[in-house]
């Protein structure tokens, strides 16, 4: 409800005066009003000489400031908003803008920009903000004279191009002719700390000069507002939750593991919707680690053992875990593999252990330190909707098993979970919302949804949900996997929502079941006529899962389909198929 002004527009005050004596009174008890009535009147009767008035100098308008961020897991949304609400209290006008809804042309027209972006895969941006940056790299984009920067650039370092979305923006930025107020910062997954820090620095590089004349106007309505926001996030400590459900999904004579886990909280599950994310704070095999002790000649350390358990990430080998690794030991071999180029093929399919081993050297507890990085938690999508489930949150984690030069690999946080855990067994969890894969507002609105593999976890939360909330719209289930006698996941209670109606159709491809292959981007082609009357009719349109190859794929057939079934060229079905993105109607979570 809006708050009725207390100073009336007849006072003797400014407009930017009479907000800020609103804001004051307007929180303030009625003991705290009395108060400060007697004391004026006080003040006025002591006769006390009181200095000439001088006419208040014209309030400086709040700098404005555009935080852009293109993010998929939601890390670069998370800290756009934190340096929202630091940059209002530090005297800016801050707006964020998500790369998917950014405007190339307007960027022209700021003054400052900040950008905090995510590098995806090899080297590409994030899913949603493919159309944004592409424009801003193309010939079109607008010149950026007299704009200040500052890019903030996250990665992960176990992969080949680091930050390189980052990278590109910075330079762009530059070439565009913008100057930079604070060098570029590259992140690895344990950013928060040097985030706080960078952001800390480029909002003070991009504060302008005080005036001696002008004093800086606070916002007290976008304070206020971004106060409210901050008391709505969820917390970001981890909570320790109880393992109730346990079961593998696949049958005994799949070559698959696919682990249904059912987690409940003590104290009540936290606000999650259908489409956000659980991350799991895993445990390092115990094998992994005491081969890794016996290798460095530490396998007495008992404190050391624990810290690699829970602590460090002992199987990522990047270029920078080499050139630790050498910095440290000063193994001659090992920087001659820097020197030559050959690292980064050298690593490629090898973890920690093989380093070790394939140069031996003398390693203390420090240089172990020192070489890895923090144990970053896993993010899965949530199979639950708590309108069905109560204070519990279903994942669904598929087992991660290969072989590289010669030795058995395996996933930290999946094999965890499917070797170590088991029922009554407790782990560290914590919320991750994802706002940009949430279901229509409108219940009645149709929805396709895309979910191949544990790419159908968020799905089946959408269906619990509009089960729950007796929804009207349509909703249609495109699901894949290797064959359907062992690898149909949750298939009896895709029947039961056959039969009561919160599912309207499913259709299914399973790999392997016949001579040649067939996925969901073909089952979308046989149907495109069909799917596009519903996306016509207004459908929102989801895709979760692998995102290196499944999600373009399907997003390719979902062009294609406009193409055959609308006659259109394929300029103006890419363009058909963006106007659903930039609608937010096709969205994507990906991993």
């Amino acid at each position: 409800m809006a708050r009725h002004a207390i100073i009336p527009r007849t006072a003797p005050f400014g407009d930017t005066e009479r907000a800020s004596l609103d804001a004051v009174l307007g929180a303030a008890s009625p003991i705290q009003r009395a108060w400060l009535a007697g004391f004026l009147a006080g003040l006025d009767a002591s006769g006390t000489p009181q200095a000439a008035a001088v006419p208040a100098a014209p309030p400086k308008a709040a700098e404005p400031l555009t935080i852009l961020f293109a993010s998929e897991s939601g890390n670069s949304e998370t800290l756009a908003n934190d340096m929202a609400k630091l940059a209002r209290k530090n005297g800016f006008k801050p707006k964020v803008v998500d790369f998917a809804d950014l405007e190339i042309a307007s960027l022209a027209k700021e003054k400052r920009i900040v950008a905090i972006a995510a590098t995806w895969g090899e080297g590409e941006p994030p899913a949603r903000a493919v159309r944004a940056y592409n424009e801003l790299m193309g010939d079109g984009a607008p010149r950026l004279d007299g704009v200040s920067f500052g890019v903030l650039s996250l990665g992960d370092t176990s992969y080949a191009e680091f930050c390189a979305i980052g990278k590109a923006l910075d330079a762009r930025f530059e070439a565009l002719g913008g100057t930079r107020a604070h060098e570029r910062a590259d992140l690895d997954l344990d950013f928060e700390t040097p985030a706080a820090a960078w952001i800390k620095d480029t909002l003070k590089a991009l504060t302008p000069p005080p005036s001696a004349d002008n004093v800086v106007a606070v916002d007290f309505a976008a304070r206020a507002a971004g106060d409210e926001d901050e008391e709505a996030e969820p917390s970001r400590e981890p909570r320790v939750v109880e393992v109730i459900d346990h079961v593998n999904l696949n049958s005994s004579r799949s070559d698959k593991e696919t682990i249904h886990i059912a987690l409940e909280f003590e104290d009540g599950a936290p606000a999650y919707e259908p489409g956000d994310s659980l991350e799991i704070y895993p445990e390092n095999d115990p094998a992994l680690v005491d081969e890794i002790l016996a290798a460095t000649g530490l396998a007495g350390d008992a404190a050391l053992r624990k810290a690699l358990l829970a602590e460090r990430d002992i199987t990522t080998l990047s270029a920078t875990t080499v050139e630790r690794f050498v910095k440290a030991t000063g193994h001659a071999e090992a920087q001659k593999l820097i020197d030559s180029g050959e690292a980064k093929a050298w690593i490629e399919g090898r973890h920690l252990i093989d380093l070790i081993q394939s140069f031996p050297a003398t390693i203390t507890a420090e240089h172990l330190n020192t070489i890895t990085r923090p144990l970053p938690p896993r993010a899965y999508s949530i199979a639950s909707s708590r309108k069905e489930v109560g204070d519990e949150v279903h994942l669904v984690i598929a087992a991660v098993r290969y072989e590289t030069h010669g030795r058995a690999r395996s996933g930290v946080a999946s094999t965890h979970v499917a070797d170590r855990i088991k029922n009554g067994a407790k782990l560290r969890v914590k919320l991750k919302p994802n706002r940009h894969f949430r279901l229509p507002q409108d219940p009645a609105t149709d929805i396709i949804m895309v979910g191949p593999g544990t790419g159908v976890a968020p799905f089946r939360a959408f269906v619990q949900e509009r089960r729950a909330v007796e929804a009207a719209g349509r909703s249609w289930l495109f699901f894949g996997d290797r064959h359907f006698t062992h690898d149909f996941l949750y298939q009896l209670e895709w029947q039961e929502a056959l039969e009561d109606g919160s599912l309207t159709q499913i259709d299914v491809a399973f790999s392997r079941d016949q001579p040649e292959k067939i996925y969901v981007q073909d089952r979308i082609a046989q149907h495109a006529k069909e799917l596009v009357a519903w996306l016509d009719g207004g459908a929102s349109f989801y895709v979760c899962g692998d995102a290196t190859r499944m999600a373009k794929d399907v997003r390719g057939a979902v062009v294609k389909a406009y193409q055959d079934v609308k006659a259109l060229s394929p300029a103006d079905a890419e363009a058909a198929v963006a106007a659903l993105e930039r609608a937010h109607r096709y969205q994507q979570d990906v991993y």
